[in-house]
């Protein structure tokens, strides 16, 4: 399997103190890597980094190849795509307007989520949390990206919302992108994902395989992920 995404003994931080320090992680094409971890574990701040949003302070970033990627608005273009926290949508546009201002081909957008055709003309603020998040997950997705980085899709967003979402990045990294997946529904994230690394004060201290990662569960609730094993919360639609 081909690597489209890697970093090598990556340190990371804010203000000259690491948020993360020497990690090492890759993403095949065709493959989901879940990174696993408690809040304030360094996951967000790798994502950032991976997407050219932050600058190492030492190691690096390996992307399609190159150890000199060069910034976020350039690994865009070059396939790169980011699905933020903050669901990476114009909340005063309209569903439309904001396909139309992405890469996809638009048609391509509502073949993937049907659901997202009677919402066309109606503003991205006017949507709940999850309509939002599928609006963001389609477009990047039908862009047919070589590699996707999908920072805690489910926050706020009921189980079978999250379930459609996991589902269409399994499709996609089927296709052959190579997907890198943060999330809080470990147990789901899991059960679609390929591999795993597990994020510990900024430290990878766990990696392996989906099963051998869902095998240790117990050690995973007991000393790193603090209830996250079991968080099956429900919220807005």
């Amino acid at each position: 399997m081909t690597d489209v995404l890697a970093t090598e003994q990556l340190t990371v931080g804010y203000g000259g103190m690491p948020a993360i320090s020497d990690v090492d992680l890759t993403v095949g094409r065709g493959e989901v890597v879940c990174l696993l971890g408690a809040n304030g574990a360094g996951k967000t701040t790798t994502v950032r980094t991976l997407a050219g949003q932050l600058t190492p302070m030492s190691g690096r970033v390996v992307w399609k190849g190159s150890p000199k990627p060069g910034p976020s608005h350039r690994r865009a273009r070059q396939g790169l795509a980011y699905v933020a926290e903050d669901r990476s949508v114009f909340m005063e546009l309209t569903v439309h307007e904001n396909l139309r201002l992405g890469r996809a081909d638009v048609d391509a957008v509502y073949d993937l989520m049907p659901e997202l055709r009677a919402l066309r003309d109606r503003p991205v603020r006017a949507l709940s949390g999850g309509e939002q998040q599928i609006l963001a997950v389609g477009r990047a997705v039908a862009a047919e990206p070589d590699a996707l980085l999908a920072d805690e899709l489910s926050l706020g967003l009921a189980p079978m919302v999250v379930s459609r979402l996991l589902t269409t990045l399994r499709m996609a990294a089927d296709r052959g992108c190579g997907v890198l997946l943060v999330e809080q529904k470990v147990r789901q994230a899991l059960e679609m994902s390929d591999r795993a690394y597990v994020l510990s004060r900024g430290r990878v201290v766990m990696s392996g395989s989906a099963a051998e990662i869902r095998a240790k569960s117990a050690e995973l609730e007991a000393t790193y992920l603090s209830g996250m094993m079991y968080d099956d919360h429900s919220a807005e639609p």
